[in-house]
């Protein structure tokens, strides 16, 4: 009787135990009697309050937090520095990207050629719009010169003032005789 007994009480320990810690949570309905669906605001005294500076109609906040500009190289996803090409041929170049300055890029932010040949291309396309934070393919379709030799195209992103920023990027080929 005395093992029933103890046994009676462990089954009741376990039992309330097992209820406490349930993860069942209850949301409270909006609507319902305990929660109200609006808090009206909260009026403001008369006199304010020292050190605390209340809003007039001639206050006008024009400060707006200015942001840095900056593009971080990733990787080529094509057509790695030295490939060989054959003359005249269309080269369709794509760099990984990061836009890891604070600023969003719109269409005012372009990428200009900044160093070595400009393969086809004109030497200013428009730099795709990328929110701060994110990766992006960057695309050129250039072409291959003529003649044979080494050659270099160095592309770098600017902000609407005109001002370079970030790291270049550039393709390497070595055009076949």
């Amino acid at each position: 009787m005395r093992v029933l007994h103890r046994l009676g009480w462990l089954y009741l320990a376990l039992t309330f135990l097992l209820q406490s810690c349930s993860f069942y949570y209850h949301r409270p309905v909006p609507g319902n009697q305990d929660t109200p669906i609006f808090l009206p605001p909260t009026p403001i005294p008369a006199q304010p309050m020292p050190g605390i500076i209340l809003p007039t109609e001639t206050m006008q906040s024009t400060a707006t937090l200015p942001c840095t500009d900056n593009l971080t190289y990733v990787s080529d996803l094509n057509i790695p520095d030295g490939s060989e090409v054959q003359p005249g041929a269309a080269l369709d170049k794509r760099w990984e990207t990061r836009n890891s300055g604070t600023c969003n890029w719109d269409e005012r932010y372009s990428l200009r050629l900044v160093a070595g040949e400009n393969l086809g291309v004109n030497g200013q396309l428009p730099l795709y719009p990328a929110r701060s934070g994110t990766n992006l393919i960057i695309r050129i379709t250039l072409q291959a010169p003529m003649q044979a030799g080494s050659y270099r195209s160095a592309w770098q992103a600017h902000n609407p003032s005109g001002e370079p920023f970030g790291d270049p990027i550039f393709i390497d080929i070595t055009v076949l005789d």
